[in-house]
């Protein structure tokens, strides 16, 4: 491979995955989203620069370290907040995300660092340690987010050095992108798993900052490109989860995507990530959301599933069954 030196912000990678994409797979998470949905559970991806979290439990103590404070360029204006005798949070407003403090930590976890640039060669390399996972189940790689959109070039280079390995490729994208952004990686696609949200615009805005025109227009296209798709629901009470958005959003399946919807996930709200928003100062959207008993929103989502699967959507609960692309 000959790596043109382009590099990316990559929040996490995970191995051994089965949801994102049939087969094992590997995960390559790019950082930077332009959504803002109440309910994302990564919150350490929607900035598009790296960023420190805070783990407050894990400092060994300003007494017997305090290596975070001496390295600091901002110290004197109070960008690190120390509680008794450990590091509590980082104040936002005066932070300037050196990443000096969690470069220098000792104590493992206390203050992590989300995002670090690497190469396409660096990403390739931790993926091709899982290739005989790959040629067995039929898996690859998935590239998610964040947006993946957001850094295409990268995404670009990193499908087509994985497809020349014989790698099979996903993009797990929300697709609020520029069109053109689709003709630039989608030549190194072999399979794409997006959302819709809302089919209401206006309530789509409300929900995730966006509206959703640009979204279903860009899903639209990528069925028109011959793409296999698989389309999430997140099915979250007194949000979207009447029975009117989820005809809407079978009529749309059904009219404009033909046999391209390899199937239709409706998936549970669930409270993840809260850890996450508290290390990195930001307020949890649904921290005032209680969310049904497990009965009523198993029973909810079943529900949902037949009506979409009367006009003749692939829809099903969850993301455990298997299908063709």
């Amino acid at each position: 491979m000959t790596d043109s030196g382009n590099s990316g912000i990559i929040f996490d990678i995970q191995k051994f995955t089965v949801h994102d994409g049939p087969g094992i797979r590997t995960n390559v998470f790019l950082k930077g989203c332009p959504l803002r949905c109440l309910w994302c559970s990564n919150p350490e991806g929607l900035k598009s620069k790296p960023q420190v979290g805070v783990y407050s439990n894990r400092c060994i103590g300003i007494d017997k370290c305090g290596l975070c404070l001496r390295v600091c360029p901002r110290i004197e204006e109070g960008a690190l907040v120390i509680k008794d005798n450990r590091i509590d949070h980082i104040n936002r407003n005066v932070c300037t995300d050196c990443l000096l403090c969690a470069e220098e930590c000792p104590s493992q976890g206390t203050l992590k660092i989300w995002g670090r640039k690497m190469s396409v060669a660096e990403v390739l390399k931790i993926v091709l340690e899982d290739v005989e996972f790959y040629e067995k189940s039929g898996g690859g790689i998935t590239l998610s987010g964040g947006e993946v959109f957001k850094q295409a070039a990268f995404a670009r280079e990193l499908l087509a050095a994985c497809k020349a390995e014989g790698i099979n490729t996903c993009v797990e994208s929300a697709l609020h992108c520029d069109s053109g952004l689709l003709d630039m990686v989608y030549p190194q696609v072999d399979m794409v798993i997006t959302d819709i949200k809302h089919m209401d615009s206006d309530i789509h805005k409300k929900l995730t900052g966006v509206g959703n025109t640009q979204i279903l227009d860009n899903i639209i296209k990528t069925a028109s490109m011959g793409l296999p798709m698989v389309i999430r629901v997140p099915v979250v009470a007194a949000h979207n989860n009447s029975e009117d958005n989820l005809r809407a959003t079978a009529q749309f399946i059904a009219s404009n995507l033909g046999s391209q919807v390899r199937q239709v996930q409706l998936l549970p709200y669930r409270e993840l990530g809260v850890d996450k928003y508290k290390a990195l100062d930001m307020d949890y959207p649904m921290a005032d959301f209680t969310p049904p008993e497990r009965s009523v929103w198993e029973a909810d989502i079943r529900h949902l599933v037949e009506v979409m699967q009367e006009y003749g959507v692939p829809a099903v609960a969850g993301t455990t069954k298997k299908y063709d692309i």
